[in-house]
């Protein structure tokens, strides 16, 4: 197993960004065992929860041991509270990072399937939502959207008032992350909105994976979710348990989510 923190400069951020990455490229073979085939490497890009970084899945997660013991590279870049969104005013395209050049960048830099059956997404919480968003919004690249305890806030914060505050963060934030609260629905920063564009260009919509704890503040927008998915009929495996909005949580669903993908 190769663990990397990998430095590079970014069109899309305009700027060196760092990664964490894990890559199993290395199998310990014992005498008289059959050598196992090396064959392209399935990859996972795993986003980090609101005021996270890149290290969180590593400092708090089983993700190594899973990317080991399923064969899977991971790479974690980091959403720096921005959702994962394009901020063309300041010339940060995290949408575009994320969803596009880390892509392209990893298959260049390993060993890794380019097919798109063998390509996932996923997060955790504002990670979530970037996964969502991302992973249908470059759809053509993901085959699989991993979203645990998601953020899909678009629901609470469209059309907000000036006033509106929701323990976190207030309208000044999220008008700067979002842009125009007015205008998010049916944007490219809707969910619902990139599901209904994927159906109508009649393009392949990823499998969605999605968990929440009963105990989660987020527990109501992703069974609002849930509920638009089964409605349009898309591929949806929907787990919903006890738990909170923690590590417990996340590191038990994240490899039940993993199966899911690799299946």
């Amino acid at each position: 197993m190769a663990m990397l923190q990998v430095n590079f400069f970014s069109k899309a951020m305009r700027r060196e960004v760092t990664f964490h990455a894990l890559v199993p490229l290395d199998v310990m073979e014992f005498p008289g065992q059959t050598k196992t085939e090396k064959k392209p490497i399935k990859a996972l890009y795993l986003l980090n929860g609101y005021s996270g970084t890149y290290s969180d899945w590593i400092s708090f997660s089983r993700i190594r041991e899973l990317s080991d013991k399923y064969r899977v590279a991971v790479f974690m870049p980091a959403g720096e509270n921005h959702f994962y969104l394009d901020d063309v005013d300041k010339g940060a395209l995290y949408g575009e990072y994320v969803g596009n050049e880390l892509v392209a960048f990893t298959r260049d830099m390993f060993p890794l399937s380019h097919r798109r059956e063998d390509t996932f997404i996923g997060g955790l919480s504002m990670g979530g939502y970037g996964a969502i968003r991302n992973g249908l919004k470059y759809a053509e690249h993901f085959s699989r959207i991993i979203a645990l305890s998601s953020a899909i806030i678009t629901y609470k914060i469209a059309n907000a008032s000036v006033d509106y505050n929701d323990g976190i963060a207030d309208y000044k934030y999220f008008t700067r992350v979002f842009g125009d609260l007015d205008q998010l629905q049916g944007s490219d920063k809707d969910p619902e909105a990139l599901i209904l564009s994927l159906k109508r260009k009649e393009a392949a919509v990823p499998g969605l994976y999605l968990a929440c704890g009963s105990e989660d503040f987020l527990l109501d927008v992703n069974q609002q979710f849930r509920d638009f998915l089964i409605a349009e009929q898309v591929e949806i495996t929907y787990v919903e348990s006890s738990g909170a909005h923690t590590w417990d949580f996340w590191n038990e669903y994240i490899e039940k989510a993993l199966l899911w993908a690799l299946q």
